[in-house]
């Protein structure tokens, strides 16, 4: 249903459930179910919030209820050779908008094109109290104040329930190339460094340990340039190169261990823990597969000045998020009771505290 008979059955339930306390796990397509803490608490599906509601090619936006697939919405913008700057990862064929944009990942191209935060112009929700709400537009620009839309974004549905999102989308590049140079790892980190100062149409750059992968993107002038200055050799089939890292299809996501998610200084060279690493974002961030507990993959990024995730494992015995700071996690505590003072959106999703 695409009507606002559906957004009205799910404020009488989310207001149902604040009259009696009552938690609710927000679900749409079930593709991010493994991402952060276990959740217990009644179901609220949103799966049936689907179609696009507006997109108009030559404004370069497009609003879509939270439930439309992401390969529908994906699928639309290609034919009008348009893309998702932000790259977003689908894990399943299930993965809907709303629930990429509450898990706010980012593939590939994020240094170079944003994140998807930054592509996020407005939303609509249902608070912790069932009221719908209207944040933000469909315009770069809007009035004064605080930018709530991009609250929603890596909140992990604890905020409130996404009902519809706006978000600002790119044309496709003319010309997309992949180079691969063999390199080691110091050598590696040094080139991704250098080159993201420079004017050059990056749109990809990782590491796996062996070789540096490069994606050039733009205009084909621009393009040929940046391929003759760099050098090496091409990737015959990149696209697909980019898609399985993007999917976690790599050798690297294969085998035991936990996989664990490291934001850190791009130019770190390396992590004091055990385990296979591969380096994505230019150096930004850093992908771990380790049996190694989480106290010390915590304390290793920590002392590079970044912050762990883990991202998939098999025990809920290890905790998931890195500690937060106590001013962070007071300003957290204070939003959650702001949005949802009865704390009965995915309670727990992403700290005991909220």
């Amino acid at each position: 249903m695409s009507d606002g008979t559906e957004v009205d059955t799910l404020v009488e339930q989310v207001r149902a459930a604040a009259a009696q306390s009552t938690p609710l796990v927000i679900r749409g397509g079930g593709s991010k179910d493994f991402l952060g803490r276990r959740t217990m608490g009644t179901t609220l599906d949103v799966s049936g919030l689907r179609g696009i509601v507006h997109d108009e090619p030559t404004e370069l936006v497009i609003t879509a209820r939270a439930g439309t697939p992401l390969l529908e919405v994906e699928a639309a913008l290609a034919e009008r050779g348009q893309m998702l700057g932000f790259e977003p990862p689908h894990f399943t064929a299930n993965a809907t908008l709303g629930g990429t944009l509450a898990c706010g990942l980012s593939g590939s191209a994020r240094p170079f094109r944003g994140s998807a935060r930054d592509f996020l112009l407005g939303t609509k929700i249902i608070n912790g109290m069932g009221e719908p709400l209207s944040f933000g537009g469909e315009v770069m620009k809007n009035v004064a104040g605080y930018d709530v839309s991009r609250l929603m974004c890596g909140a992990y549905g604890t905020l409130g329930v996404l009902l519809e999102v706006s978000l600002k989308v790119l044309p496709r590049p003319a010309s997309e190339i992949t180079l691969t140079l063999e390199l080691d790892h110091r050598d590696a980190i040094t080139r991704m460094s250098e080159w993201q100062r420079d004017p050059l149409p990056l749109s990809g750059l990782c590491y796996d340990g062996d070789r540096l992968h490069v994606r050039l993107s733009g205009a084909e002038q621009a393009v040929s340039a940046a391929r003759r200055r760099l050098g090496g050799e091409i990737e015959v089939d990149g696209a697909t190169f980019w898609q399985r890292l993007r999917e976690h299809r790599s050798a690297l996501f294969e085998g035991s261990g936990d996989l664990w998610r490291l934001s850190v200084p791009s130019t770190t060279r390396t992590l004091a823990v055990a385990g296979k690493q591969f380096i994505d974002w230019g150096g930004a961030l850093r992908w771990l597969k380790t049996t190694e507990d989480a106290k010390d993959i915590f304390a290793a990024a920590g002392a590079a000045g970044g912050h762990a995730m883990r991202f998939r494992g098999a025990s809920d015995a290890q905790p998931v998020f890195q500690a937060l700071p106590a001013p962070l996690l007071a300003l957290h505590q204070r939003l959650k009771k702001s949005f949802d003072p009865h704390g009965i959106l995915n309670p727990g999703r992403l700290y005991p505290e909220f």
